[in-house]
């Protein structure tokens, strides 16, 4: 016999974050192996302790960001609306289905205020690339993170050292020229141009 679908969706239900996220899925893996508390660490100097609008926890924002860089999304805005409706990215993120999301506003003014002049969001993301590398997230994968492209085929664990164009300004720049087109919709100016060179670093890559 064939049944419609119910068109109700406000029935109560029981149910986790934890139920929700496949038992595989990637960002359940980063979880299980990445240490992200060090960032807190990294980043005190650029927060004033005691004065001022409380400020994004730097960790959900690099988290967040992270997330970006995995999955492709090259907006702010955009990466904001996924968060809202991933489930996965809401568990990484550790919200709840019920939390509200930080606006994309206030991810890009972090972003741009506190890190697009140090090089401490570079030193935080090598760090974090390090440790998937460490932990074999990248054998056989292609990985993007801090959109440094890692390509390993695993061949028993051997590494050698390759050298990897960092290129997190390159994804600095395309979050800014997504508020740019924002703006242009508003008849805003663009934000003000710094120039970003992308660096090169000497790495391991697993072979």
């Amino acid at each position: 016999m064939l049944k419609k679908p119910s068109p109700e969706q406000t029935a109560l239900e029981m149910v986790t974050l934890e139920q929700l996220v496949p038992k595989d899925h990637l960002l359940r893996r980063i979880d299980a192996v990445i240490d992200f508390t060090f960032i807190h660490d990294r980043v005190s100097g650029l927060y004033c302790a005691d004065n001022g609008r409380p400020a994004l926890d730097p960790t959900l924002m690099f988290k967040a960001l992270f997330i970006g860089y995995l999955f492709g999304i090259r907006s702010e805005r955009q990466l904001v609306r996924e968060i809202e409706v991933n489930v996965a990215y809401r568990w990484f993120l550790r919200l709840k289905l019920t939390d509200a999301v930080f606006d994309a506003s206030t991810l890009s003014q972090n972003r741009r205020r506190r890190f697009n002049d140090t090089d401490v969001a570079q030193a935080i993301f090598d760090h974090i690339v390090e440790q998937a590398i460490g932990h074999g997230l990248v054998d056989g994968t292609v990985l993007y993170t801090d959109s440094t492209h890692l390509k390993a085929n695993a061949n028993k664990g051997k590494y050698d050292l390759a050298l990897l164009q960092k290129s997190r300004a390159d994804y600095w720049a395309d979050l800014d020229r997504a508020i740019d087109a924002e703006r242009a919709l508003h008849g805003q100016p663009p934000l003000k141009e710094k120039e970003r060179e992308p660096e090169v670093k000497e790495t391991k890559v697993s072979r």
